[in-house]
């Protein structure tokens, strides 16, 4: 994916809570952080598999603390509520970039199919392999 764009910038902005990139191709995105650890590509967000996806609420007012880059190709944040697990590629942040409206839609959708709020705490974790419902 040489042909992929690239970051020109990279600006963390704490009292907006957005992540401001910008890349080759022209274009350039505010990424909310919130959209950032909700998507996180790690696996405590993402799971192991197709299914699995751990829904994130009570992000509203993360902050990132930090941010490391990862070789020539991504960056990984240090998001305020201990989170560090994840790794954004160029293209994940690209894409949160880019489809945001319809990445937002799809947050919202998965929160009312599971009934909680945006701002409910998260729930503690269960205990792995522990899958009693």
């Amino acid at each position: 994916m040489s042909n992929a764009p690239h970051p020109t910038a990279l600006t963390v902005h704490q009292a907006t809570r957005v992540l401001e990139i910008a890349f080759s191709d022209g274009r350039s995105f505010k990424i909310p952080f919130e959209l950032m650890r909700v998507y996180s590509p790690s696996a405590e967000v993402q799971g192991h598999g197709p299914g699995q996806e751990v829904l994130q609420t009570g992000k509203r007012h993360v902050g990132i603390s930090g941010v490391a880059p990862v070789g020539n190709y991504g960056i990984q944040p240090t998001f305020d509520d201990g989170h560090e697990s994840g790794i954004f590629t160029w293209e994940t942040l690209y894409k949160l970039g880019s489809q945001q409206e319809a990445l937002w839609a799809q947050y919202e959708e998965r929160l009312q199919a599971a009934g909680v709020d945006r701002d409910a705490p998260m729930a503690p974790k269960a205990a792995s392999g522990c899958a009693s419902h």
